[in-house]
């Protein structure tokens, strides 16, 4: 039986093929060097999954890593979104050939929307539909959407998304769009699943982490592991990213599990689509 790490670990997808469950953020990584080497670093340790934005401004940088990396283009998973003011059937078909230039790819594994953007949604799924239908985008999804959002989505959609990327740690947990997504088949992936650093040092996830002999960090990203969802983590340092993907040689036991997910508070850390209709 194989031993799951941070590179065997996946996710099932639901039109075919997997998801690294464990992926390097890149939300304000610096770009030029500063992300290269960050993804480069990521990649020589273990990491196949990478997830950047056009915000994010370090398209480019990740494309390059994954080029200069070694490893065979179809054994990384890389994700790109369309930013909000790209909505719309024809701006959304350009923004992603300027993502895709940018990255210097023939193809992203997948390709999210990034935020709901009131009034265009449905033309930019459409629009989603087709980057899917001709095989540059190997699997498309959305980001912020809530039960919502999804229900208007699947209500005219031809091919439902395959991934909600949204923030969920213990403390803002979005019970609801889970289990709503689990019953779809909708891969749930967690951004700041360590809460941007702000709740590290809550007690429960110090007192966990302290009985288990781990860092508040991989408790945190365990609990996600846990509750099969893709995980995030973004850092720029060697020894940070090495620690993130060590998750798989223990697990959470019952007390731990339940103190944390006790601890849901609702608390948003960045942007909110709970005030989005």
């Amino acid at each position: 039986m194989t031993t799951l790490d941070v590179t065997t670990a996946t996710r099932p997808l639901l039109s075919g093929g997997t998801i690294p469950q464990v992926g390097l953020g890149v939300w304000q990584s610096p770009r030029g060097a500063v992300t290269r080497d960050a993804v480069l670093t990521a990649l020589r340790h273990g990491y196949r999954h990478v997830d950047t934005a056009r915000i994010y401004g370090n398209e480019k940088d990740v494309g390059a890593a994954v080029r200069e990396s070694g490893i065979p283009r179809e054994e990384i998973f890389v994700t790109t979104k369309l930013w909000n003011e790209d909505h719309g059937y024809d701006a959304a078909l350009g923004a992603f050939d300027a993502s895709l230039e940018r990255l210097g790819l023939e193809y992203v594994d997948l390709y999210l929307i990034h935020w709901p953007v009131p009034g265009k949604r449905k033309d930019t799924w459409r629009a989603m539909e087709r980057i899917k239908a001709g095989g540059r985008a190997k699997h498309i999804g959305v980001s912020n959407y809530l039960v919502k959002h999804l229900e208007e989505l699947l209500a005219d959609a031809t091919e439902p998304p395959e991934v909600d990327q949204i923030e969920i740690h213990p403390f803002l947990q979005h019970r609801e769009t889970r289990a709503f997504c689990n019953e779809r088949r909708i891969v749930v992936e967690a951004y700041s699943p360590l809460t941007r650093g702000e709740k590290l040092d809550h007690p429960v996830v110090q007192e966990v982490a302290k009985r288990l002999k781990r860092t508040p960090a991989q408790v945190l990203l365990r609990w996600g592991i846990e509750h099969g969802l893709v995980v995030l983590p973004k850092s720029t340092h060697e020894k940070r990213i090495v620690e993130n993907a060590a998750l798989f040689d223990f697990a959470l036991d019952t007390k731990g599990k339940e103190a944390l997910d006790g601890l849901d508070e609702g608390l948003a850390t960045g942007w909110d689509p709970r005030t989005q209709k």
